[in-house]
């Protein structure tokens, strides 16, 4: 059982709960889940729930019918983020950790370091101490191990995972490494466990070898016991009567243990396959069975490696992998993690941006809708849950938020997979022409049908989204031609509507996300058209050519590789030509080529392009300089990381 405190609980209202605990035969244990201070309390008491609910001081009662009770999704429904340094596991991100299984050398960590972190990695893993089955096997260089993964940790601006095989070793360990990594071999070293648990760091659990999901858990109620919040699960294979591959990767664990606790989960597809040519599809069945980020093994000569090369990538295998992941992550509605690097990055100053003056907008980020839009949730994907947001009205009301100082990021849709381009947005980037685009990021979108908990689909006559939701659900609402469709300025106001009136006839297109939000009910899911249905969302921030532009890092940490332009050409022959021979000779790459008529000058077109950047400034700026003198009008919207 679970009793959550109020907030700002004074000393004798928590000290008259533990009384009565303990009165009642509980044995109990303070602790801390998230945001809330709790008080745990096992054993076979009896207590009336109704009458510990109403005690001064407590909040509410999560009686939990699993023996890891502090681990149990009962005692916390919402996902628990742990964070390492810049890192947080868990939510809407995918993390990969890599590096290699022991440090060797002081060159041979900080070369894995680099490489790894050049490829997208946002932690260093890396064994000081190695539990090894044989003796005489190399057990790693100990302390100065860990002092020199420590040092290129520092250098490539990554927190550190390491594994700990001793309770003697722990104290020492811990004002070097950033992040415990219980073996599986230790899995159920319970002595271990309470002292690694005291120090309250972060700790990532490896499931032991023979180990049952139940079994795992109850591991990580040790250390959550023992006073860490943060405990990340990993799944690294079990054995079984397969010798093929060194464990059998369990996939079905990762949605089970989603099912049952809060704790974020990883997978080592390394350990779990030993093959380095199955490491890679491995990783990638974990990510799309909902892992929430994964831990490789690379080295940079595995054939040389003193442990496990034969399951080690090498550098540009995981280059490969980090590619795919990135491919993948928004089928599973899930971004890349990325983290800020040590040193500045340069950019391509045309488009940069400055920070609002409104110091408590510094970080604020604006969208349209209410809460659970589909921009909201891609805010999250670039920017993280704790980032501060701003709800405004209409895309428009982005635009004035970021221009005004009140937010110093927008984030905007400006095409849909199905539906094409969102030509309102696109519009306003002419309107206001010191807002600039600095960011992109492709989701997935899957529409429900949502409705109240006392609604059906059969008494439903009137369903509301905005015109871009009906436009991608078209087909299923043909197949309801008698529903009247409302119009809304997005999606998630529709579902809010909904929660506001109490309406049981209407019904709302948006995400479950929206559903959840306003405590509604998914009448049906999946109604999109075509599965394959994307919304590619632009971040906007205010132009300074002075300065360089913030570009969110889970973006990616290099340069702009993409910009967007809108010009027009005179009405002549070959004036278009003209400019699309200026992109050819320069090499410069043509991604998208859309024309839309100009308001108020009937047959004259505005052409909408994308473009890939060359390497070097300079290579651009003077295309852009010859491209303005064969066009009419010119506007440049900005530059960005492509989002794949």
């Amino acid at each position: 059982m679970i009793v959550v405190l109020s907030k700002g609980i004074s000393t004798h209202d928590r000290e008259m709960v533990r009384i009565y605990l303990k009165d009642r035969g509980f044995s109990i244990r303070d602790q801390v889940l998230g945001d809330d201070e709790v008080i745990g309390a096992t054993g076979k008491g009896m207590v009336d729930l109704r009458e510990l609910g109403i005690l001064p001081g407590v909040e509410r009662v999560a009686a939990t019918s699993k023996p890891y009770e502090l681990a149990s999704r009962e005692s916390k429904s919402a996902d628990t983020i742990v964070t390492v340094g810049p890192v947080k596991i868990g939510g809407a991100r995918i993390t990969v950790i890599a590096g290699p299984c022991a440090v060797e050398s002081k060159e041979q960590i900080m070369e894995t370091a680099l490489r790894v972190r050049e490829s997208g990695a946002v932690m260093l893993r890396g064994g000081a101490y190695k539990p090894r089955s044989s003796p005489y096997a190399f057990q790693g260089l100990g302390m100065q191990g860990l002092e020199f993964m420590k040092a290129a940790g520092e250098a490539t601006g990554m927190p550190i995972v390491t594994e700990v095989v001793s309770p003697e070793f722990a104290a020492a360990m811990n004002d070097l490494t950033d992040m415990f990594q219980i073996g599986a071999r230790n899995m159920q070293n319970f002595e271990l466990l309470k002292k690694v648990g005291a120090f309250g760091k972060p700790v990532l659990l490896k499931r032991g070898p023979s180990a049952t999901i139940e079994e795992w858990l109850l591991s990580a109620e040790y250390l959550l016991a023992a006073g860490t919040r943060d405990v990340v699960l990993c799944e690294r294979g079990i054995r079984t009567f397969e010798t093929y591959t060194r464990n059998t990767l369990d996939i079905s664990a990762i949605p089970v243990v989603k099912g049952l606790s809060h704790l974020p989960i990883l997978v080592d597809p390394s350990h779990a396959v030993g093959i380095r040519a199955k490491v890679s599809p491995a990783a990638l069945a974990a990510v799309a069975a909902g892992a929430d980020g994964l831990t490789v093994e690379v080295h940079p000569r595995p054939d040389e490696a003193l442990s496990d090369g034969p399951q080690s990538l090498f550098p540009e295998q995981f280059e490969r992998l980090m590619r795919d992941i990135e491919a993948l992550a928004p089928v599973v509605g899930k971004e890349l993690l990325r983290t800020p690097k040590p040193s500045p990055v340069s950019v391509v100053s045309i488009g940069a941006v400055q920070a609002p003056s409104d110091k408590d907008a510094g970080n604020r980020v604006a969208f349209s809708g209410e809460s659970g839009a589909y921009a909201e949730q891609a805010l999250v994907r670039a920017f993280g849950e704790d980032a501060p947001r701003l709800a405004v009205s209409s895309f428009r009301g982005v635009f004035d938020a970021v221009l005004d100082g009140s937010a110093a990021f927008g984030m905007a849709p400006v095409e849909n997979s199905l539906a094409g381009s969102i030509h309102e947005v696109y519009d306003l980037f002419l309107r206001y022409p010191d807002i600039a685009m600095v960011g992109e990021l492709k989701l997935r979108i899957v529409h429900c049908l949502i409705g109240d908990e006392k609604s059906s689909i059969e008494n439903i006559s009137i369903v509301r989204s905005h015109p871009q939701g009906f436009a991608q659900c078209r087909d299923f609402l043909d197949k309801h031609p008698d529903w009247q469709l409302e119009a809304c300025n997005d999606t998630a106001t529709a579902v809010a509507s909904i929660a506001r009136e109490g309406a049981t006839k209407v019904a709302a297109i948006a995400g479950e996300v929206a559903a959840k939000a306003h405590g509604l009910k998914v009448l049906k899911t999946g109604i999109e058209t075509n599965p394959l249905n994307y919304t590619r969302f632009v971040i906007i921030a205010r132009r300074n050519n002075n300065e360089l532009a913030p570009v969110p890092p889970s973006l990616g940490s290099g340069p702009p590789n993409k910009a967007s332009l809108v010009f027009s050409v005179s009405d002549e022959p070959g004036s278009l030509f003209a400019c699309l021979r200026i992109m050819s000779e320069r090499g410069i790459n043509l991604s998208k080529l859309e024309s839309r008529p100009i308001q108020g000058k009937p047959w004259e077109y505005l052409f909408y392009v994308d473009v890939t950047l060359p390497e070097g400034a300079g290579i651009f700026n003077e295309f852009i300089g010859e491209l303005k003198s064969k066009t009419r009008e010119f506007h440049f919207l900005g530059s960005y990381r492509a989002s794949l």
